[in-house]
């Protein structure tokens, strides 16, 4: 559903912003095409037009008047990075996280939220990906969606970065993503376009970094002709903080808005290109409109200062890291913890008092209170467990002799030892890549150690980003607890004592190690240029082709609880190119207690024409079901869902034949299928060129007709009559070569090849026919 966040514009305003268009002089109009400092748009007093507060970030308030991240910023709600609220998979959560940073937003004033990041996770080492939701654009769009429309709520605007194709942090700003069309548009756009049609967010941010060789800030394929004409977006397109290039090209290409401001440097340039007639006043005018139209609306919204309610908002916190938080492993039951059972626990590891629960960089936050496990463990009422603390490691994750004494002493003496471990903060950043899956060697010979002398293990993770795990087979638990936000803390204890019954599941791949990861041989890339060969195959894509059996796989998650799936159901099994297809299931939670499950729907397409993902997730439900309660489960396919992106027909399309339904609990856990056959009624077709070839020109009816007098030429010349079966099979075999290379050969060569008999004016007549037919199809 769009939310509809600000009232349409009025015809008076409409009048009203023509009219200021008209008064403002050159250099005011280029002045309003930057930022007044750091966080505000230009006001104009004058004319009465104010100006836009805005700030970061995706997971809480963040306000400072510089760069300087380490400052600290106003008090504000921490919530848990978009890396742990993505493994909720719970549009509902995301919506509730949104509307509660539209709060504290309207606090502070705060008129735009510099937020959610989507980009896709290309590789796990990119160093900010606590900051992105998944390596699925399905994922990634829904959810943020959800949250976009709760920001937007309570009328404070969003910018949806960082657009586009921005997966790594070395030479962020130099660098030239080099990927295709088909893989840009199924992959890196996906989630954008997702955004956009469901949330039309209030702003787009452009990237530092260029795709395909032209910035992304000056991109008007991607600016204008992709996310304004074909998305439908209607809003302001932003830089990131420092992104812009040049500037008058940037206006050419539908840029809006500079950030932050350069003192008027740039409005100079613009003013100059007016006035010389390299820069035409009407274009300068789009980009004023659209920003009258922002700070209008904005101001429109602001409403007065607001109480914070903090309390509900650390609630809020805590059951988002809960739910999110994923269970990996669980030998044995080793959990929940029985809280009720006279038992020694030993905690051990610096995470569990000062823990890891943010990322760092633009969207550092300083919370309103930080929990952490070991107060929540000593604080549990009622409880009968003895806990006994130790370090094991120091803030640099480093281990000596004397900790990892007393950590065995502790873990020997107690029935259950839980390990908290991860990356610490200088491991993962905005503004740097990771060199490695690794853990802090001191880390991991801990768990080591202490595996060695107890096998009752419990390893809970604090991170933003897949880890190698050495040891994995030498421990009964695993929580992958992300960056759990300010109640990170409480949340651990909650999961790991059973009051939370643990539901959300991985939003991204864990690798075995590094060189199976689809971008290894590329990324993050040379000579100012990343290419991406692996195409679209990216995440779990990438694991199911090549056949990798991942350490964890996508969608993967364990629950205290066990769940049933049955009855699958498609209202039809011939489906048309024009139909959607209904399918449901039942889900039934077979076990003893609550529990929540995320039901995954994927297609595969068995019979396409060129090579696609074995299975790809085209939607997604999270089901809340009370012991062996049963639920019917409904998705709906539309007809984009079973195409892809065609580079040679320009759109997108299906190709008839058997398709897949397969629903499972994870990617690589599928418990229902069912097959459809699809028809594709829709002729697609291509305009030709002199490099076109008579394989492609048989595509087409008029084409045909040529292809088949060509045919029929070649044909002409083979006598097999009178030939001994050696000379038979070799002419045959020479005829099949003929025809073999004859399809392939671009129209350009048939000229040259044919004596004479093809004129090049014949072919340009052709081709002349041929694509007035196909434009008149089009239309």
């Amino acid at each position: 559903m769009l939310m509809m966040w600000v009232s349409s514009s009025t015809n008076a305003q409409t009048d009203k912003i023509e009219q200021l268009i008209q008064q403002l002089t050159i250099e005011e109009k280029a002045s309003l095409c930057a930022g007044a400092g750091m966080w505000h748009t230009q006001k104009i007093d004058r004319l009465g037009i104010p100006s836009v507060f805005m700030t970061d970030g995706p997971h809480g308030i963040r306000i400072n008047e510089g760069t300087n991240f380490t400052e600290p910023s106003v008090k504000a709600t921490c919530f848990p990075t978009a890396a742990l609220a993505a493994s909720t998979w719970n549009r509902d959560l995301l919506f509730k996280l949104g509307q509660a940073l539209g709060d504290e937003a309207n606090h502070y004033g705060v008129q735009i939220l510099l937020g959610p990041g989507v980009n896709i996770k290309r590789s796990p080492l990119e160093g900010r990906n606590f900051e992105y939701f998944s390596e699925d654009p399905i994922v990634s769009g829904q959810l943020a969606s959800a949250y976009i429309n709760g920001v937007q709520s309570k009328g404070v605007g969003t910018s949806v970065k960082h657009y586009a194709a921005n997966n790594q942090e070395f030479e962020r700003m130099l660098i030239s993503s080099e990927v295709d069309e088909r893989t840009l548009r199924e992959i890196y756009l996906k989630a954008f376009e997702i955004i956009v049609k469901k949330s039309q967010p209030t702003s787009v941010m452009c990237a530092y970094n260029k795709v395909n060789g032209t910035y992304c800030t000056e991109n008007k394929w991607l600016i204008t002709d992709i996310l304004r004409d074909e998305f439908g977006f209607n809003g302001l397109c932003v830089t990131d903080w420092g992104a812009v290039n040049n500037r008058i090209e940037g206006i050419k290409a539908g840029l809006d808005l500079q950030m932050p401001g350069d003192g008027g440097m740039n409005a100079s340039k613009i003013v100059e290109a007016v006035k010389t007639g390299l820069l035409d006043e009407k274009e300068l005018d789009k980009i004023v409109r659209r920003n009258l139209s922002l700070i209008f609306k904005l101001s429109a919204n602001k409403s007065g200062v607001q109480p914070l309610n903090e309390q509900a908002d650390q609630l809020l916190a805590r059951q988002i890291a809960s739910e999110g938080m994923v269970l990996l492993k669980n030998e044995n039951n080793i959990l929940p913890i029985n809280k009720k059972k006279k038992q020694k626990i030993a905690v051990v590891g610096t995470f569990a008092k000062s823990p890891r629960f943010q990322g760092a960089g633009s969207s550092l936050v300083n919370p309103t209170r930080l929990d952490n496990f070991l107060d929540a463990m000593n604080q549990v009422e009622n409880k009968q467990f003895i806990i006994q603390y130790t370090d094991g490691y120091n803030r640099l994750g480093e281990t000596n002799d004397s900790l990892l004494k007393e950590a065995l002493k502790i873990a020997k003496e107690s029935d259950i030892t839980i390990v908290l471990a991860g990356l610490p903060d200088s491991y993962e950043s905005e503004g740097f890549d990771r060199l490695t899956l690794n853990m802090p060697e001191g880390h991991n010979k801990l768990i080591e150690k202490i595996a060695e002398v107890t096998s009752k293990v419990v390893v809970v993770l604090q991170n933003g980003s897949p880890v190698s795990m050495p040891w994995i087979n030498k421990v009964d638990g695993l929580l992958e607890a992300y960056l759990g936000g300010q109640a990170g803390g409480s949340a651990i204890a909650d999961v790991l004592l059973g009051e939370v019954n643990p539901s959300g599941k991985l939003a991204e791949t864990f690798p075995q190690k590094l060189n199976d990861t689809p971008s290894y041989l590329t990324w993050p890339g040379e000579n100012r240029k990343s290419l991406y060969n692996e195409g679209v195959f990216v995440g779990y894509r990438y694991y199911d082709i090549k056949e990798i059996e991942p350490l964890f796989p996508f969608g993967y998650g364990l629950s205290y609880t066990r769940f049933e799936y049955s009855d699958l159901k498609l209202d039809k099994t011939e489906l048309a190119d024009t139909e959607n297809l209904i399918i449901q299931c039942k889900i039934r939670n077979a076990g003893n207690c609550d529990g929540k499950e995320i039901v995954q729907l994927y297609l595969r397409d068995i019979e396409s024409g060129l090579i696609r993902p074995v299975k790809e997730l085209k939607g997604f439900e999270k089901v809340d079901l009370k012991p062996r309660e049963e639920k019917v489960v409904t998705f709906e396919l539309e007809p984009r869902d079973f195409q892809y992106y065609s580079t040679k027909n320009h759109c997108w399309k299906a190709d008839s034949g058997q398709f897949e339904i397969l629903v499972g609990s994870s990617s690589r856990d599928i418990r229902l299928s069912q097959k459809v056959n699809l028809t594709v009624k829709q002729k697609y077709y291509q305009i030709y060129d002199i490099n076109s070839t008579i394989g492609d020109l048989a595509e087409h009816p008029f084409g045909a007709e040529f292809v088949e007098g060509i045919k029929k030429m070649s044909q002409s010349r083979v006598k097999l009559e009178g030939l001994s079966g050696v000379e038979k099979e070799a002419a045959i075999k020479q005829q099949k070569m003929s025809e073999a290379s004859m399809m392939e050969m671009p129209l350009k060569k048939v000229i040259t090849l044919s004596g004479g008999r093809i004129s090049e004016n014949m072919i340009m007549d052709l081709l002349t026919r041929i694509n007035e037919d196909v434009k008149s199809r089009q239309k």
